[in-house]
């Protein structure tokens, strides 16, 4: 029999979805699951795919079916399951083999792995997939981090797999370590912030203005159209458009407003925090995300404090859909340029060398934040390479300088509106910051040298200096 190119353990929804798509790709691929029976039924079901799949009952037997040097790809729950899978494997596993794990690790417990498997002869990649179930099936973007040796030889099983861009495949290595899978946290967080904007947006149209789902949809289905279009926008328009066949009312209205997470959104914002990075919008969606699994307590805030506003008498004016539209474009500016910039910090620190233009490339198929915007951020890092934060890149300077007025705009109401929109004030409120040359740290240096004897530098000279705060020290000054 032909030995496999490639295993992989974890035949869930993800799982299987990958092991079809290399299997359709041309690649034999051994499977293996911890339930025997799921391994079984997956095989059942692979039609005539079933040639290129190879099931197996034991670790053992997956690692006797691959051909050397043997790559087993992990899809399994990100955590304790993979050091179990990975202590399991090293077993049967031989010098130049490697493990790839294809899950939402932390890319500290990646860069831990890497260090627990040095001197084993066992390479390890961290490897980043978006695009969900079908990504999975039909072409996923791939961030993979880890040597360059071990990229070699999955590189052609992975473009293969991978999603298509105008014919470039959506898959890259990004560099050593942890990159593949820090690439893909951040990928999640900005996720978070265009997903809450989106809805940020709806909230102000169906409790502002009381449209209906089908309506709002179709404005979404025609943004789509124009500098919205992407992934996130049109399967929005789609989700409102969705009856619920058992009322009949639309589906999105029967749905509870209390979202779940995984953990990735909160990691990208942990690790801007940590590095010191500004990004506002993502902090600002995972917090939103929290909030909202407050159903009870948020009840009870609404009955002590009262409902917001009564909505406008009449449905909005075209002015204000336009600025709707200009200010999710906005945000979606905002927390691009601050999900990038916490790359760079990190490109940086961890020494990885991140290509910037290269992630925005594989990131426009395939992935969750896929869109037409991507191809201009690429574009705007190749064409001005030098520029020291995307907001300072030619075209998305010109882009943001069209588009804040109507964020602007949008923000000012809803607030008046008492209509909650935090991940958009964040970004809004980042954005003019940004663009500050002098702001308010100054009062903050003298509040904290007044309590605390920081010190703080003068405009008109160098070096650290500290005030004359007490009647003492000025009269001593």
């Amino acid at each position: 029999m032909t030995k496999a190119e490639i295993g992989l353990i974890g035949l869930g929804v993800m799982g299987s979805g990958l092991a079809l798509n290399i299997a359709e790709k041309g690649y034999p691929v051994a499977v293996y699951n911890r339930t025997s029976a799921r391994t079984g039924a997956f095989f059942g079901s692979a039609g005539e795919l079933r040639g290129n799949i190879v099931p197996c009952a034991s670790l053992r037997e997956l690692v006797a079916q691959i051909r050397p040097p043997r790559p087993v790809l992990l899809m399994v729950q990100a955590g304790k399951a993979v050091d179990e899978q990975i202590r399991g494997l090293r077993e049967f596993l031989a010098e130049g083999d490697m493990i790839v794990d294809g899950g939402n690790a932390n890319f500290r417990d990646t860069m831990r792995r890497f260090d627990e498997l040095e001197g084993s002869g066992i390479t390890f990649i961290g490897m980043g997939v978006s695009g969900g179930a079908v990504g999975a099936r039909h072409g996923p973007s791939i961030m993979v981090g880890g040597s360059r040796e071990a990229w070699r030889r999955v590189e052609p099983i992975l473009t293969a797999i991978a999603a298509r861009y105008r014919g470039e495949p959506c898959s890259a290595w990004l560099g050593e370590g942890g990159a593949g899978h820090f690439v893909k946290t951040i990928h999640n967080g900005i996720e978070y912030a265009d997903m809450q904007m989106i809805a940020e947006i709806y909230g102000i149209l169906r409790d502002g203005f009381t449209m209906p789902a089908a309506a709002i949809g179709a404005l979404f289905a025609k943004w789509n159209g124009g500098p919205l279009d992407s992934y996130l926008v049109e399967i929005t328009a789609e989700v409102l458009a969705t009856a619920d066949p058992k009322s009949g009312k639309p589906l999105v209205d029967m749905i509870l407003d209390r979202a779940g997470q995984k953990g990735t959104g909160r990691w990208a914002a942990i690790e801007a925090q940590m590095m010191g990075v500004p990004a506002t919008a993502i902090e600002a969606a995972v917090a939103a995300r929290s909030l909202s699994a407050e159903k009870g307590l948020r009840g009870r805030a609404a009955a002590a404090y009262g409902g917001r506003a009564a909505p406008a008498a009449g449905p909005p004016d075209d002015a204000f859909i336009d600025d709707l539209e200009m200010a999710l474009f906005a945000g979606k500016i905002a927390a691009y340029a601050q999900g990038f910039t916490v790359m760079e910090e990190a490109s940086c620190e961890f020494r990885w060398d991140l290509p910037m233009a290269t992630i925005a490339r594989i990131w426009r198929a395939g992935c969750i934040i896929r869109s037409q915007f991507l191809d201009a951020l690429a574009r705007a890092r190749d064409t001005d390479p030098d520029a020291e934060h995307l907001l300072l890149t030619r075209d998305f300077a010109a882009m943001m300088g069209k588009a804040h007025p109507s964020l602007r705009r949008v923000v000012a109401h809803a607030a008046l509106a008492g209509l909650p929109v935090p991940a958009l004030s964040a970004a809004l409120g980042y954005f003019d910051a940004f663009r500050q040359a002098r702001g308010t740290a100054n009062l903050i240096q003298a509040q904290r040298d007044f309590f605390g004897a920081h010190g703080f530098e003068r405009v008109d000279g160098e070096g650290l200096h500290h005030g004359p705060w007490t009647p003492q020290e000025q009269a001593q000054g």
